[in-house]
């Protein structure tokens, strides 16, 4: 199947238990090498064999919108408690793994959009999901892709959507926050796995705020019902809905309902500092060329990287040079306004090997979560073949007090065995540091010198190109990491 990995003979020692995939005990995700596989109990294998045969599934694997799956040996996994799984399938691999409190308004409302399309088929086809939650999504570039096959299960007359509440916490209700009061919603997103619940949220949306689009019926109605069933099983809200008439058309009607509402939201920023820094970071005409140039030719030197991080990538001017000599590019950029603005044009190019994510880099996403791993953190997920860091060094070092050690190291870090850092070094005397030291006490950046930097470089890897440019206050360096 086309998108899947081949199969390969690899010993049990290395299969390993995604710790994402343990809330349902009727299926369990593992890595097997480059495997990914999903281990399936005697009824989840039932309703994946009722899924493939279905007239909805298909096509939504064929159009790209569900990731490509297929049946394995069930000799692949480790039995569930002693007891064989009844079957294991075979999951096309996502290249990067990403969480919704890293994607922009614009791809939360996208990622929300597809899933409700595929309610909707699935439920004219006699199938829902057990779940609504965001994280049953990710990316191929600016696309997105369902990709939590074991949620499918066969429709049940008389009963509501179970993952209405998810959708609401993890999708509807930061999309809410985001385009009625104009609040960042990934904060919110990051602090809690579950998402946001609607007693936290109900508070902000009092008086006239009320009436805005979704407010009343999936805030106010939906979190008085939770109060008011709050004492009752699910079994019996089951029996009263379809006592009182509940039916697949209505629960169709509503999630045609949802889908209208999530379409009018939206979010248009206003223009941030970030927003037109390409025009505003002094850049002379040669310098850009020479940068560029640079840049194409370090990411094209040597083996062609299955995954390039752009960190700060603003417009994404390098990551699309990047991708031209990568399989996969990661543009990083902390300003939610900045990614969205690039997300929208990505998806209008049909870009599908560049994920633009929202992520401060002196405070990247931690793990979070059960354990704290549940949710991997950034730098437990970048393994990078090169790692791009351009004009982000004195934002760290200058603007945000990181010591240059620890910039170095954390470089090295998101770089995998072998892989490249390709920084860029800008010098004191530049416009743009010393625009940053001019709001920090004189003298507090004595070690902030291009001496220094080269020297911390050379301890952690080879510099095996280095460019001054034209200006004469910033240099570029590629670095072979512990070569």
């Amino acid at each position: 199947m086309s998108g899947l990995v081949p199969a390969m003979a690899i010993s049990p020692t290395e299969v390993r238990p995604e710790p994402a995939s343990f809330r349902d005990p009727a299926n369990r995700v593992f890595h097997v090498g480059d495997e990914v596989l999903r281990g399936l109990d005697t009824q989840a294998a039932e309703h994946w064999r009722a899924l493939a045969g279905s007239t909805f599934f298909p096509a939504f694997v064929a159009a790209r919108k569900v990731c490509a799956t297929e049946d394995a040996p069930s000799t692949l996994v480790p039995a569930a408690t002693g007891t064989p799984w009844a079957a294991v399938l075979r999951h096309e691999r996502i290249p990067f793994v990403s969480h919704p409190y890293e994607w922009s308004f614009s791809m939360l409302r996208d990622a929300a959009l597809l899933h409700l399309e595929l309610l909707r088929a699935a439920l004219t086809d006699g199938f829902t999901t057990k779940d609504g939650s965001a994280y049953n999504l990710q990316w191929r570039g600016a696309e997105p892709v369902f990709i939590d096959i074991g949620s499918f299960e066969p429709v049940r007359d008389g009963e509501p959507w179970a993952g209405y509440r998810q959708f609401c916490q993890t999708v509807l209700y930061p999309l809410m926050l985001t385009a009625h009061l104009g609040v960042d919603f990934q904060p919110w997103l990051r602090a809690r796995v579950d998402g946001i619940e609607a007693d936290e949220l109900r508070p902000l949306f009092g008086g006239a705020r009320r009436l805005r689009p979704g407010v009343l019926t999936h805030l106010h109605l939906h979190g008085a019902m939770q109060q008011r069933n709050a004492a009752a099983s699910t079994t019996d809200v089951r029996d009263q809905l379809r006592a009182a008439g509940f039916s697949r058309e209505l629960l169709l009607a509503t999630v045609r309902g949802m889908e209208k509402l999530v379409r009018r939201l939206d979010h248009r920023p206003a223009e941030s500092h970030w927003s037109d820094y390409q025009r505003t970071c002094g850049y002379s005409a040669r310098d850009r060329v020479a940068k560029e140039q640079f840049v194409a030719a370090a990411v094209a030197a040597g083996t062609r990287p299955r995954l390039v991080l752009d960190l700060g990538a603003n417009d994404g001017r390098y990551s699309r040079l990047a991708v031209g000599h990568a399989d996969y590019v990661v543009a990083v950029e902390q300003d939610p306004a900045v990614v969205d603005e690039l997300y929208r044009k990505l998806r209008s190019e049909g870009q599908r090997r560049i994920l633009p994510l929202v992520l401060d880099l002196a405070d990247p996403s931690p793990g979070g979560g059960w354990r704290g791993i549940e949710r991997a953190g950034f730098a437990e997920r970048a393994s990078a073949d090169v790692v791009l860091a351009l004009a982000v060094v004195h934002h760290l070092a200058i603007g945000r007090n990181v010591p240059l050690p620890e910039i170095i190291d954390w470089l090295a870090g998101l770089t995998a065995p072998g892989g490249a850092v390709v920084v860029e070094f800008v010098g004191p005397e530049d416009p743009m540091a010393t625009r940053l030291q001019a709001n920090k006490p004189a003298g507090l950046f004595p070690d902030y010198r291009r001496d220094t930097f080269e020297a911390l470089l050379a301890a952690r890897g080879r510099i095996t190109d280095r460019l001054e440019l034209p200006s004469g206050t910033r240099t570029l360096y590629r670095t072979v990491m512990g070569g």
